[in-house]
């Protein structure tokens, strides 16, 4: 099972490009703390809501998504990135996010499993 849920900051605007397939992406890097140590994520998020352009640097968020590798050509080699794939990203404290934040896990997990976990 592949299903990741951070909480932390975006610590960088998101940027927002139309692909030349004409799907939307979003990118922007999620910072979050574990044991006084941060860590930065790369998030992509493929054809975002119209919402999602009000967030910006600082806030803090809790994201639902997927890990992903990615290899690209880069001059003569081969790059990789590794990345979340958002499917649901909202403000902490919104409820209506939390709701659908939850609406998804239960969905890829089995809502027997989802009873055992804290609010996310």
């Amino acid at each position: 099972m592949n299903i990741v849920v951070l909480c932390g900051r975006l610590s960088s605007d998101p940027v927002v490009r139309e692909l030349e397939s004409g799907s939307v992406l979003m990118n922007c890097e999620l910072t979050t703390r574990v044991d006084d140590v941060a860590n930065s994520v790369p998030l992509v998020w493929f054809d975002p809501p119209k919402s999602a352009a009000s967030f910006v640097a600082g806030d803090e968020v809790a994201v639902v998504g997927t890990v992903r590798r990615r290899f690209y050509r880069a001059g003569a080699s081969t790059q990789s990135r590794t990345e979340v794939v958002v499917e649901q990203l909202g403000k902490v404290g919104d409820k209506r996010a939390a709701s659908a934040r939850r609406k998804w896990i239960s969905a890829a997990m089995g809502a027997d499993l989802l009873d055992g976990l804290r609010s996310v």
